[in-house]
């Protein structure tokens, strides 16, 4: 995937994919049009600012955040700024050495090499990863056996930009060698609301302030969540309402899609369910808890479970997951309590 990926105003012919036209439509294109994250923000258009005076590539960065808080479009931004190519892989698609050295290899001056989920690079892969991020170089084995000899080749300068939702699983060698960490915060739903109204006004669609206000503060303060929102909403405003988007359309659509008032969908409620009807509350482990919501493990830590925490619904403990007297209140159940306060009950991690 190349920088065009992310230039707004792509041809809209009439054999264009209008799903994927809106999709590339929709992200940002430049630092101005980003909305949110106003410190990382500006901490990184100083780094592009001077990498643009003194005409040279930005220094490697690395992005940290839950899912679809806006790595991806910020590497895109990266490149746009610098008016550099953007290449995209990930951590699973390096499996061996040859495969970054092959992309090292067709790099030019000054791209941008966007790599996500970088805490999953095999460690040998990271050890290419080391010397062309410090000194452009990166080392080939040729041949095999008694008779394999490696030689060093040149790269150009680049920029590598890294995304994780785990900054802990990164080795400490890699983490090091970037330039900066910028780590990305949820957002409020002031900044989700204009993110609405962007959407909706790319999209097409005639919003209410009030019914971009619903969807913000059920959209898990996450912007992919607000823009996914807004599409199904859209979807019942067409099919069921008048076609435009006002309060109850949102109310309507998004009890539609099982969203509720606290922004929690049929998944969370299932696992706030299985907590508190299933183990009593807690702590229960994390393999027994994902089990429970049919879920992998990792979806479970990743994507469910970091919004339920910061909203207080969920905490961790030593011994595992518990849940708090909100989550019971939020499922119109009374909390098993003894004198020391809720009752819980202990279960395999």
């Amino acid at each position: 995937m190349g920088r065009e990926d992310f230039t707004l105003g792509a041809a809209d012919g009439p054999d264009e994919d209008p799903i994927e036209f809106d999709e590339t439509r929709i992200r940002p294109q430049t630092m101005d049009e980003f909305v949110g994250q106003s410190q990382l923000k500006e901490r990184l258009s100083i780094i592009l600012e001077a990498a643009n005076a003194r005409s040279e590539p930005a220094d490697h960065l690395l992005f940290v955040g839950p899912p679809g808080l806006g790595k991806t479009t910020l590497a895109g931004i990266v490149a746009n700024e610098m008016g550099a190519e953007l290449q995209i892989t990930s951590g699973p698609a390096l499996v061996k050495p040859g495969d970054v050295a092959a992309i090292l290899s067709k790099v030019q001056t000054g791209d941008v090499l966007f790599v996500d989920e970088i805490h999953r690079v095999p460690t040998q892969v990271e050890e290419v990863l080391y010397p062309a991020m410090e000194d452009l170089m990166i080392d080939v084995v040729i041949g095999q056996g008694p008779a394999a000899r490696s030689i060093r080749m040149p790269v150009e300068p680049f920029t590598l930009i890294g995304a994780t939702t785990r900054a802990g699983m990164i080795a400490g060698p890699l983490r090091d060698r970037f330039g900066d960490v910028f780590r990305l915060d949820f957002y409020t739903t002031d900044d989700l609301r204009a993110i609405i109204e962007r959407t909706a006004g790319i999209l097409g669609v005639e919003i209410t302030p009030e019914a971009a206000n619903e969807i913000a503060s059920r959209s898990r303060r996450t912007p992919r969540i607000a823009n996914r929102l807004l599409r199904r909403v859209r979807d019942w405003a067409e099919v069921r309402g008048t076609g435009s988007v006002d309060l109850e359309a949102a109310r309507e659509g998004l009890k539609m899609n099982q969203v509720d008032e606290g922004g929690l969908d049929k998944v969370d409620l299932l696992l706030l369910d299985a907590l508190c009807n299933k183990f009593s509350g807690g702590p229960v482990g994390l393999s027994n808890l994902a089990i429970s919501v049919s879920e992998p493990k990792d979806t479970v830590e990743d994507v469910i479970e970091p919004f339920l925490i910061q909203q207080g619904f969920v905490i961790r403990t030593p011994t595992g997951r518990v849940a708090t007297e909100k989550a019971w209140n939020h499922l119109g159940l009374t909390p098993r309590r003894t004198s020391d306060g809720i009752e819980i009950s202990i279960f395999d991690q």
